[in-house]
């Protein structure tokens, strides 16, 4: 397995050479950037080639690897939307997503399917999501970069099995699974997740969650949870998992470095990194 780490948990007034220095000096082997609403951040919609070039240069520099692009916009402008301009605007966020990653040579971008809310029904949701995900499979397939569905709270794709269906139903050997270990565990296990979805697995993102708390603000760093992470990580090896796991966990207030120094040495007790 490698040793990643998205953006999200350093803090965000840290410049690109800031942020590669540290993953670096922690052991980190990959990095996970994301696309942001925000003027000044690393990447954004309005992103050049040539800005995309100068990230990838200062990350060379380091040795670090930018293994995935995530956003948090597709909440925003999800795929299953009612709006049908709402609807293309995540088209075009994935698109630009798959190509920031295709210069980075990326293997995959982290992909929110859609939402089912009070308006849009299940039913429509899965419909309008197996369609935007087609549409882009296309430029997945150009820039042979890897589209990872995410397990979120958005009250869609609520079982294994249900996930295991959604990426069949897309049939496309560039679309799979992005497993956030955190987020299933309200409602599943993580072993059942990983076995069932062993094939499919793009990508792996940890955090942990009380159960006790039992909703948004039981997230919380690595160990302070209820997940068994010897077992996470005992299932994933058993599996064949080699990909990246990558924690996304908010920085610390005060005391960032404290937190992803912590972070850095849990990951290395429980998984075999290569």
């Amino acid at each position: 397995m490698k040793k990643g780490i998205n953006a999200w948990c350093f803090p965000e007034e840290w410049d690109a050479d800031k942020l590669f220095r540290t993953a670096k000096e922690l052991g980190f082997r990959g990095m996970e950037l994301n696309v942001e609403e925000k003027e000044g951040s690393i990447f954004t919609l309005d992103t050049t080639e040539e800005e995309v070039r100068r990230v990838i240069e200062t990350a060379s520099k380091y040795g670090i690897e930018i293994f995935s692009i995530s956003t948090a916009m597709l909440w925003k402008f999800p795929l299953t939307s009612e709006n049908r301009d709402t609807r293309q605007e995540g088209i075009d966020i994935v698109e630009k997503m798959l190509e920031i990653a295709s210069q980075c040579l990326a293997e995959t971008v982290l992909v929110v399917p859609g939402l089912v809310t009070e308006d849009v029904s299940y039913d429509t949701a899965y419909k309008r999501a197996i369609e935007a995900i087609k549409r882009l499979t296309e430029s997945a397939e150009e820039k042979k970069v890897t589209i990872g569905i995410e397990n979120v709270w958005n009250k869609f794709l609520l079982s294994p099995m249900e996930m295991r269906g959604f990426i069949e139903a897309i049939d496309s050997p560039l679309v799979g699974v992005y497993l956030d270990i955190g987020n299933l565990v309200h409602s599943g296990y993580p072993e059942q997740w990983i076995h069932l979805l062993s094939d499919q697995l793009a990508s792996v993102h940890i955090k942990d969650f009380k159960g006790t708390v039992g909703n948004i603000d039981g997230f919380v760093p690595l160990l302070a949870g209820d997940i068994d992470w010897m077992n996470v990580a005992e299932t994933l090896k058993t599996n064949g998992y080699s990909g990246y796991i990558a924690p996304e966990i908010p920085p610390h207030p005060h005391h960032p470095e404290v937190l992803l120094k912590a972070t850095s040495e849990i990951m290395d007790h429980f998984f075999p990194f290569d």
